[in-house]
Order: C-alpha cells, then structure tokens, then sequence
C-alpha cells in the first residue's frame, strides 16, 4: 500500500498550512518545479494544452474527510467524459483542453478558449493561477500545458457538443483521494502490461473511471501538494477498452 510522497534530500516540501487555492497558486509560481510526470519525449510534437479548474460552493460535497487540511468538502476540479463516438480516448475523462490555435494567447488562451467550447464555461470567472510544466504524450505526439486555475465566480457548465462530450462535471477532490475510490487499471496486450492510477468518481452524471493521462496528472499533482492518502496499488479497476 503505497504512502504519500516523501521528501527527498534537498526537496521543498507545500506548505500545508494554506488552503488549497495557496498551494496550487505557491506550485504554479514555483519556476523549478518539474513536470507532474516525466513521460518520454518526442520530436515536433504538437503543442496543446488543458485547464485544471479548481474550485468551492458546489452543490455535491464529498462525503469523505480528506486527511489534508487544504481540502474540503466542497472543493472540486471540471471534468469531462469525451463521447464514446470519438476516433481519439473514445469515453476517456479528460480535463478541458485541446490543440493551440494560431489566435490563441499562448496555452493559457488555448485552456480557456476550449473549456469555454467544451462546457459553456464562463472563463472571465477564472483565476489563472500559472502554467505547470510540459508534458510529452509520445502516443497522440502532443506536448501538453496544464493550467492551474481557481474558480473565483464559479458558473454553470453543461455539454455543449454531443458529438464531443457526454457529460461535463465537478468531482470532489476528497473523493478522489479517498482510498475507497483509488486503485490501477491495467492493460495487457501481446504479452506486455501497463499499469496506471485510476479514481472512481460517483456523479448524478454516472460513475465514471478517470485513468490514463488524466489519472496520472491528478495522481503526480495531489503527491506533489501532499494531499494523496495511502491506497492500495494491487486493486485493479475495471476498465473497459475500445474494440
């Protein structure tokens, strides 16, 4: 059963004495940090980026009591699950985000414009906390930015394309860490495996798996701010692929 991260000699560790909304903000000023996972990287990738919206007030409180201070009940972060119908992580839970388009003010322009696109999204409510670092996806040949932000005036968000989500919600970050929720997904194929993170998260929208890159970034970001509890690597989720 995996414990919480330890600090390595010479390693800040977060102050967690500050709320939540201190510690992403103390992460994303941090300029030595490094990225949430270390992945291989690739030549000429694409570069693209994805919003990592937290925030409080939301109407589905966790009824976990996170054993970090910083996290509340009410404190949550915007998901998506991606239509089941897509060539691309049909199904997946992602976090708002996608390619960077020539008029986008960088990636901070590009997280917010497809957010906005992809769950309506009243981005002038957001509180831009800083840029984390690069990651590299060598399968989809994305470089990808995470954006932190903070929920200032928290807005409704809905599906706003069919054909491109099938739900849009707020998971209570205490859920997430609850050990009851966490476990690893596994794929085998042609004698080979991965393994990876997974949280199960309960919503009136479903249950949904969040796994594979999403899984692994809030997986890094909460041993990174010292929220993880221990969980049990050895519990294999469920998870079902695309034919």
């Amino acid at each position: 059963m995996p414990q919480p991260t330890t600090p390595q000699d010479g390693e800040v560790l977060p102050d967690t004495t500050l709320g939540a909304r201190a510690q992403l903000a103390a992460l994303a000023a941090d300029p030595a940090a490094a990225p949430l996972i270390d992945l291989p990287s690739q030549a000429d990738p694409r570069a693209a980026a994805v919003l990592m919206l937290f925030g409080v007030l939301d109407t589905l409180p966790s009824d976990h009591d996170a054993q970090a201070r910083a996290v509340s009940r009410d404190l949550d972060v915007l998901l998506l699950a991606r239509a089941t119908t897509l060539r691309a992580h049909p199904g997946q839970v992602a976090f708002p985000g996608g390619r960077l388009d020539p008029g986008d003010d960088g990636p901070v322009g590009a997280a917010l414009r497809e957010a906005r696109e992809e769950t309506g999204l009243d981005t002038a409510g957001v509180e831009v906390l800083g840029v984390l670092g690069d990651i590299s996806l060598a399968f989809s040949q994305h470089l990808v930015t995470p954006v932190l932000g903070w929920w200032r005036h928290p807005s409704p968000v809905r599906v706003v394309d069919e054909a491109e989500s099938a739900a849009v919600f707020r998971a209570p970050v205490a859920d997430l860490l609850n050990p009851a929720n966490r476990g690893v997904t596994v794929i085998r194929r042609d004698g080979q495996e991965w393994r990876g993170p997974g949280f199960l998260v309960r919503h009136t929208t479903g249950e949904h798996l969040v796994w594979g890159f999403t899984g692994m970034v809030l997986d890094g970001l909460f041993d990174r701010l010292g929220w993880s509890e221990p969980w049990d690597d050895t519990r294999e989720l469920p998870l079902v692929l695309p034919d």
